[in-house]
């Protein structure tokens, strides 16, 4: 692996554990694809470094368990607003 992909992969790795980010706000961040850091983060990081890849898998691990409350927090939140403008 190129010495260039190893720096991004740690350094996008390192700024999730960190900053508990989910994919997409990383690869906003960092201006990556979401593709580019997931790949990253789930098939180059486990060969670089294993105990960095079990933490960023334990953030990426709860940001799935909580996706669908977020979910339905902001969809409650949508219909409540649109029942205030009528």
């Amino acid at each position: 692996m190129e010495r260039l992909i190893e720096d991004r992969v740690k350094e996008v790795a390192a700024h999730i554990v960190m900053s508990d980010l989910t994919i997409r706000e990383a690869a906003k961040l960092f201006c990556y694809s979401r593709s580019t850091v997931h790949k990253d983060m789930t098939e180059r990081l486990p060969k670089l470094d294993g105990v960095l890849y079990k933490q960023v898998r334990a953030i990426l691990d709860h940001h799935i368990e909580v996706r669908s409350i977020k979910g339905g927090e902001a969809t409650k939140a949508k219909f409540k607003q649109r029942r205030y403008e009528n």
